[in-house]
């Protein structure tokens, strides 16, 4: 039933609610049509860099994606879930390793904060789980996806045109974030309603950061999973943060991941599951409309993951 549901979203909108199983909680996702666009940013755009071109048209096939941030209380779930275990040759789900402070930091946790400060790892685990607890496969945009869905149709700085004195009603930056991330949904979604897309927390992406990533694009290219490289950075990041200004909220900015944003841990080896330094950092989900197989979900996280 959920797939044939799914159909509609070739062409047109739909919207969706999907539980987490042993939680009272669900979450919405939005439907994001198939279509076309055009990757980065043009030459003409003030404060753009170089790594945001040479633009590319880029075939997106339709999918769905979280409404919203992952929030800390939905990300709690598979935290204190007893099914997962520290010990990763007993279960295929392993269970984060714990904080050793609060990386909230203070700024807020229940009640629809988003969930911050996990690595690229944590975000995928969890759509492991996802998948696990529901059956239906869970992962992170890749860089193309989310510029599209973040876009949503339009082709200007931001999706709501190339002002950005306009950008306190659809974003938590620096200008009015008081310093710290603020609960989900509070502003103007994107047209294709996604909320803090741009600002609150910056979202991970599945793709590896490659500066020069554009330029060995082919225009007219269909939009594929980039293979999985095991260097753990840089990972690519979109959307910015509660921390920066609006030149860099532009939706066509790409941010990659550094070691000094776990430079306080104190174990050795440091945890793959948290970041010290990531208190800017979070992440929301996508669900492919084409499900793959059984087989092919566990390949991916055998490549992503490692098992």
């Amino acid at each position: 039933m959920l797939l044939l549901q799914a159909q509609d979203i070739t062409t047109k909108q739909a919207s969706r609610i999907q539980q987490i199983p042993g939680s009272s909680l669900s979450f919405k996702m939005q439907s994001i049509p198939a279509g076309d666009f055009l990757l980065g940013s043009p030459t003409t755009e003030k404060n753009r860099e170089k790594t945001e071109g040479p633009q590319k048209k880029v075939q997106i096939p339709a999918f769905w994606m979280g409404a919203y941030e992952v929030t800390r209380d939905e990300f709690d779930v598979f935290l204190k879930d007893e099914q997962t275990s520290q010990n990763v040759d007993l279960d295929a789900i392993t269970r984060p390793s714990a904080q050793y402070v609060d990386l909230t930091w203070g700024m807020g946790k229940e009640g629809g904060y988003p969930a911050n400060s996990m690595s690229q790892f944590g975000a995928l685990m969890y759509c492991k789980w996802l998948y696990q607890k529901t059956g239906i496969f869970f992962r992170l945009p890749t860089e193309a996806e989310w510029e599209y869905a973040c876009r949503a149709g339009t082709n200007s700085t931001y999706y709501f045109g190339n002002d950005p004195s306009l950008l306190y009603q659809y974003a938590w930056y620096l200008d009015n974030s008081d310093e710290k991330y603020q609960k989900v949904g509070l502003k103007k979604p994107n047209p294709w309603g996604l909320y803090d897309m741009l600002g609150n927390l910056m979202e991970w992406t599945l793709d590896h950061y490659e500066p020069e990533r554009y330029k060995v694009l082919t225009d007219n290219a269909l939009e594929n999973i980039m293979p999985a490289k095991a260097a753990k950075y840089p990972k690519a990041l979109r959307g910015g943060s509660f921390e920066e200004g609006s030149e860099e909220l532009r939706v066509a900015t790409r941010f990659h991941s550094d070691p000094n944003w776990n430079k306080r841990d104190p174990q050795i080896p440091k945890s793959k599951w948290w970041l010290t330094e990531g208190k800017n950092v979070g992440f929301r989900i996508i669900q492919p409309l084409k499900q793959p197989s059984a087989a092919e979900v566990k390949q991916f996280f055998i490549n992503y993951l490692g098992k």
